[in-house]
């Protein structure tokens, strides 16, 4: 690496971070000097959620104690807290609840995705490439249904659609490589064929425009720790488009989405709208700690969300290209800014003892067995300069 290159690109990290009109949004994080790029695991804490929660805990919980359910709005935080989320992944008011973990979400929108069509529908087509708990899930789905479980890649979903097809399940984003799968096309691939499609957004919302009721998704779930920094174990949320919402027939009915929740009736009479894909008591410290981490989305838009996490990660992938000693890493990322997430996903050998090495020296990423070098780019709070230096600090590791 010649000293003249080196300055060629801390020059141009310095004159994009100026450039950059999203750059005053890091002082809404609580940050140090490390390059924090895993926010595609966990987000980064927003500095107004430590106080929020304090509030929560000292006078909503210490003081008003059950008055808060009314008086504090504990009870329509699930509805609340989803039509907040609801602009960050295209859809409208009234369709997004908030709640449980994206496990149970999944199984909540596969199960009712099935219950949907018909019972000559005996197929569930899963993406192989999935992360393995929406496997596990669409598994579970399928025995308790009595369907098949067809595992494809998205690539083979509209060859492998048929009037069997009662239900798939898709990741927008592989959480691997960083590739986005074309959620339009595959979308009213599904849709054409009589079938439901449900989507994984847990490695899109947040980083690019989804378009929810744009492309008409039936049903989506996601996190909210990665890109929505929430927080460890904040809630995820389960989204059903407004037209199915009067035939979406969860298999985890409860309480709280009982048409009369304090009628404590014998017979279950789901309430109206995304609310019956509630269940149980809402965690409320974790729900009002994502309402206070969504304060840093006030005034965002999510086309220049998406145009700086291409431009970051183009850069790195520069920086990488121009740093690393040649065929000592693959990129696993696409090149095409139309198949590409958030992330940038590199091969090597030695990946786990190389970001071993990386996080020692202030450049946190991730490793995902068995070789892969995983690196988030979360323009709320990453700049050029961040990207500058983990490259060249990886290319230092990589010698």
């Amino acid at each position: 690496m010649s000293e003249r290159l080196s300055e060629r690109l801390v020059l141009a990290a310095k004159e994009r971070d100026d450039a950059d009109p999203l750059a005053d949004r890091r002082a809404g994080f609580v940050l140090d000097d490390v390059v924090y790029l895993d926010g595609n695991s966990l987000g980064a804490l927003p500095a107004a959620v430590p106080g929020r929660v304090e509030d929560v805990v000292r006078r909503q919980w210490g003081e008003l104690r059950i008055r808060s359910w009314d008086e504090s709005g504990w009870w329509t935080a699930p509805e609340r807290i989803g039509d907040r989320i609801a602009p960050l992944v295209g859809a409208a008011a009234g369709q997004i609840v908030v709640g449980d973990s994206t496990s149970v979400n999944v199984f909540k929108a596969l199960v009712g995705a099935v219950r949907l069509v018909d019972d000559g529908r005996d197929e569930i087509l899963v993406d192989a490439t999935t992360f393995p708990t929406d496997g596990y899930i669409a598994g579970s789905a399928a025995r308790l249904t009595g369907r098949t479980l067809r595992p494809v890649t998205p690539d083979e979903v509209p060859s492998a659609l048929s009037e069997r097809t009662a239900a798939v399940l898709l990741n927008h984003v592989d959480y691997r490589t960083g590739r986005l799968h074309d959620l339009p096309s595959l979308t009213a691939a599904v849709r054409a064929a009589g079938a439901v499609a449900v989507w994984d957004l847990c490695h899109s919302a947040g980083a690019l425009p989804v378009g929810l009721d744009e492309h008409g998704v039936d049903l989506a779930v996601g996190c909210t720790y990665k890109y929505l920094n929430g927080g460890p174990g904040s809630p995820a949320y389960l989204y059903v488009r407004q037209g199915l919402q009067d035939r979406f027939d969860s298999p985890l009915p409860g309480w709280n989405s009982h048409a009369e929740p304090f009628g404590m009736r014998e017979e279950y009479a789901p309430v109206a709208g995304a609310r019956r894909g509630r269940v149980g008591t809402p965690d409320i410290l974790s729900m009002l700690a994502l309402e206070a981490a969504l304060d840093v989305w006030d005034g965002v838009r999510v086309e220049d969300v998406r145009e700086k996490s291409l431009a970051l990660t183009d850069f790195f992938l520069e920086c990488v290209a121009a740093y690393v000693p040649a065929g000592r890493v693959e990129s696993l990322t696409p090149v095409r800014h139309e198949e590409r997430g958030s992330q940038v996903a590199l091969r090597c050998a030695d990946a786990a003892e190389v970001m071993d090495r990386l996080v020692g020296r202030g450049v946190v990423g991730d490793f995902r067995s068995p070789d892969v070098l995983r690196f988030g780019f979360t323009p709320l709070y990453v700049g050029f300069a961040d990207v500058e230096r983990a490259a060249r600090l990886l290319a230092e590791e990589l010698r």
